[in-house]
């Protein structure tokens, strides 16, 4: 008998790694019989199976407002204090009425006890879980000790009580080793690995069309090439690097297309790359605000595209990040069988590395041996084939749906006694 389970973020929408993981556990447990339903500040899901709350959205001006007193500070006022506890109030009275009206037999919270981007929501899943015994898998992607902008905080007691909490009916998830080591070392909680998946067993269907609006959306001539970097515009992303290896390559039909926008925090960088592209010569093309989740269920304007509309188009994806906690685009690169330029971020080292990936790797920099290999994948395809067949076929072992359909089951069965 399947189970219905509500998922719960500040945000399912658009196309960051806590959108598309959720969708893709989603999925999984659709297949299995379960029914999913949606809680959050924005949800592009089925209307029907959503509650759309906007006081917990992580830029819904009180909240904003919150965060510009509780961080970069070490003093913390009343009037904070009471801010945080009167939107608490708002949001535990707001999930109460979600696990009502869907009867909700479990909670997947998608990193919101973990990063305190939103501390009312945090503190609020933290005392419904408890006071209503709630069987919760909480699924952490980023903890706040992880992100430099939390480091000088004036809520200490509030991280320690919410993120993540230490409850008996939350089973912890974390998608790499290092997490949950720190998780352990620093909470005594311990925490099980799933990291993040997509469905190798079935491969991707490419739309011709969506290629063609693709390339005329952002003025391209047919003999154009594209080097994509499916990221948005902020700095841990390295996305100078990027336009290192499109220099190097002296091909003017290379264009480096990157799939998001910067974030508030972050224009500043935006600008720089803006600059150092017309310094070097750097042919770069935005698509800002028109990428949209694979798996939304609410249909996008005609002009927009998914990250599947894009990756097929693809000559060469380029994913120099300086950290990841795991890596979406790691594994879209491999699932639409594209060569991948990759930097050995600590995630990649010790998680990913050792399983046996053919990969263009990046050591921090990029070097002219680097260069001259992409250019033997870019200019032989037996070579390219080669690779990339290798790569879908290690990666179809470790991170498929089939991986992730297991580990969810043994914790259904920790919960409920039954298998998915």
């Amino acid at each position: 008998m399947g189970a219905n389970i509500g998922f719960v973020s500040s945000r399912f929408a658009g196309s960051d790694g806590v959108t598309l993981e959720a969708s893709k556990w989603a999925n999984v447990l659709k297949e299995s019989g379960h029914e999913r339903f949606w809680w959050g500040g924005e949800v592009q899901k089925d209307p029907a199976r959503s509650m759309v709350v906007p006081e917990a959205h992580f830029n819904h001006p009180n909240n904003v407002w919150i965060n510009q007193r509780a961080f970069g500070t070490d003093k913390r006022s009343t009037a904070v204090t009471d801010m945080i506890h009167a939107s608490r109030a708002l949001l535990k009275g707001k999930l109460l009425d979600f696990l009502e009206r869907f009867q909700i037999d479990l909670l997947v919270v998608e990193n919101s006890l973990a990063s305190p981007a939103h501390i009312p929501l945090g503190l609020a899943l933290a005392e419904v879980i408890s006071e209503n015994q709630m069987p919760t898998i909480a699924h952490h992607h980023e903890f706040y000790w992880e992100q430099s902008r939390y480091t000088l905080n004036a809520v200490g007691d509030l991280l320690s009580m919410a993120f993540p909490p230490h409850l008996p009916t939350i089973q912890h998830v974390v998608i790499n080793s290092a997490a949950q080591e720190a998780l352990a070392h620093r909470m005594g909680i311990s925490a099980f690995i799933i990291p993040n998946v997509l469905d190798f067993a079935h491969p991707p269907s490419p739309n011709p069309e969506k290629g063609r609006m693709l390339r005329e959306k952002i003025g391209l001539d047919p003999e154009d090439k594209i080097v994509l970097q499916p990221s948005r515009v902020i700095r841990r992303k390295g996305i100078e690097h990027a336009m290192e290896v499109v220099k190097a390559l002296k091909d003017p039909r290379y264009k480096l297309v990157i799939t998001h926008e910067a974030g508030t925090e972050d224009k500043d960088y935006a600008q720089w790359l803006k600059l150092q592209a017309r310094e070097h010569g750097v042919d770069v093309r935005y698509l800002g605000t028109h990428v949209v989740d694979p798996w939304a269920e609410v249909a996008p304007p005609n002009d927009h595209f998914s990250l599947f509309d894009l990756y097929p188009h693809a000559d060469l994806i380029t994913y120099p990040s300086l950290y990841e906690g795991f890596g979406n685009a790691f594994l879209e690169a491999l699932y639409f069988r594209k060569p991948l330029v990759v930097n050995r971020y600590s995630t990649f080292i010790r998680d990913i590395e050792p399983l046996g990936f053919d990969l263009l790797i990046m050591d921090g920099y990029v070097n002219r041996r680097l260069v001259e290999k992409i250019r033997d994948v870019l200019q032989s395809p037996e070579r390219r084939s080669r690779m990339v067949e290798h790569n879908y076929q290690v990666a179809r072992r470790h991170f498929s749906y089939q991986v992730l359909r297991k580990r969810l089951s043994f914790l259904l069965l920790n919960f409920f006694g039954m298998e998915i």
